[in-house]
């Protein structure tokens, strides 16, 4: 609330709603268009945006360079840091063959018929510290191979991976679009998580296991990959030799920040006094920075010493998990500036006035806004931030338990119907060798799937709590 009314002072509103409206309109027709058309890299479309939205809502340019700079490094600065050690271990858990350690126990406990069931639970694990495209990479190779040994149709195990991997990178943090919009909402981190766990796991189980045997039937057989027997027996006997860390440490070093944000969010709900000490050093632990950080570090040892890494090893590893998600800090953090302007002109008050006397549900909104810019740009991540930045007033005076909820619903909408427009739509095609035709039924619609289901469940859930 501070920050909007010290936006109003900073920004007066220039002209009447319906240039505001047409303003935002503008802006994000205009980052349709540069990503979509022109195939501009989202950071400069977003950019361009913030200036073509201020620009028609009569916004001075100072003013306009405020407004950006300060929600780009805001952003950056609560959202940056957490991406950050979230890719170091990621990295190292990959690194480190953890990864496969998880896969292979699970696996190995499973039989044909439980096979896809096992697959959503390895993804939805993995999913947790991965980012998307990476745990596709990591996933893939399981799933061809499964898929061979079991003599399995490659959708009925391949659909739950994608639906575990995918659920958790649009419901729940510490993966970008959930970050940010918990950061632009000012939503409580671990209440998200928590409520963020409940809506993904039925979610799950209906675009994983079950979606999968309709996905079978639509597509049809596929081919599977080539695969060169005798390189899996040498790749195999040479894991075989190499040190790995143990399940338990692993599966441990993984849930830990989880542990430690969600054991916050309980203590903060159920213990009204903030001076008590064990409150006081969960406040600690449990914050998202702090988690992050004492799960990487504990990793190092976990992961990096159990797998034979000497500290130069480790080190590089870390080094290494940065480079990639450079692009992902920069398009979050310009996000961040076109949050900010969209704010700072007056859109997000406008759009919250218009919802009141049209009675329209915030959070039905804010899927319905994350759903319109997924299908236009293809990112979620884009969709988070625009929606995150339209409804943020509407969060003012919110309940802890609604705010996270509009997270999540926005979350949600980002992950609709995946199409052409969307690197993970080709990305999935490829790994898989399928048609676009067949990635539409089956990638696109288990995407559809996991939005519908996840809205549908989260409108009740705001009912009851």
């Amino acid at each position: 609330m501070t920050l909007l009314l010290a936006a109003d002072a900073a920004l007066p509103h220039s002209g009447s709603d319906a240039r505001l409206v047409t303003a935002m309109l503008l802006g994000i027709a205009v980052i349709v268009a540069l990503i979509s058309w022109l195939k501009l890299h989202p950071f400069l479309a977003l950019t361009v945006g913030s200036g073509v939205l201020a620009a028609v809502a009569g916004t001075p340019f100072d003013k306009l360079m405020t407004s950006f700079s300060t929600g780009f490094g805001a952003t950056v600065t609560s959202v940056g840091l957490l991406i950050g050690l979230g890719a170091m271990l990621g990295k190292l858990l990959a690194d480190s063959g953890g990864a496969d350690i998880i896969a292979d126990t699970v696996l190995a406990r499973s039989g044909p018929r439980s096979m896809p069931w096992a697959m959503a639970l390895i993804a939805a694990v993995l999913g947790l510290p991965l980012f998307f495209e990476i745990g596709v990479v990591l996933l893939v190779p399981i799933v061809v191979l499964v898929a061979r040994r079991g003599n399995l149709p490659l959708m009925r195990v391949g659909i739950p991976a994608l639906a575990g991997l995918s659920v958790l990178h649009g419901l729940i943090p510490p993966h970008p679009g959930p970050l940010v919009a918990v950061s632009a909402l000012h939503a409580n981190l671990g209440v998200t998580l928590a409520l963020g766990l409940l809506v993904a796991v039925p979610t799950l189980v209906v675009a994983g296991p079950l979606f999968a045997r309709v996905a079978e039937r639509w597509v049809g057989p596929l081919v599977l990959p080539p695969t060169d027997e005798a390189d899996d027996a040498d790749r195999a006997a040479e894991a075989a030799e190499r040190p790995r860390p143990s399940f338990g440490a692993t599966l441990g070093t993984i849930l830990l920040p989880v542990v430690l944000m969600l054991g916050k969010a309980l203590v903060d709900i159920t213990v009204d006094n903030p001076k008590a000490t064990p409150q006081r050093i969960l406040d600690f632990v449990g914050s998202p920075l702090i988690a992050l950080l004492l799960a990487v570090l504990v990793a190092m040892v976990t992961l990096g010493r159990a797998a034979g890494f000497d500290r130069g090893r480790i080190s590089a590893t870390a080094a290494a998990s940065l480079g990639p998600i450079a692009g992902i800090v920069f398009i979050v953090g310009a996000g961040g500036g076109f949050k900010q302007t969209l704010v700072d002109v007056g859109v997000g008050n406008v759009v919250s006035s218009w919802a009141t006397h049209l009675h329209i549900s915030a959070l039905l909104l804010g899927w319905l806004i994350a759903v319109l810019i997924r299908l236009a740009t293809g990112s979620a991540t884009v969709a988070t931030i625009t929606a995150a930045g339209i409804v943020a007033p509407l969060a003012t005076g919110m309940s802890t338990t609604h705010t996270s909820l509009l997270v999540l619903a926005i979350g949600a909408g980002s992950l609709f119907f995946s199409h052409v427009n969307d690197a993970g739509f080709w990305l999935v095609k490829e790994y898989f060798g399928m048609s676009v035709g067949q990635t539409l039924k089956s990638w696109s619609a288990m995407e559809t799937v996991i939005s519908v289901v996840s809205i549908a469940l989260i409108l009740p859930l705001s009912l009851l709590i």
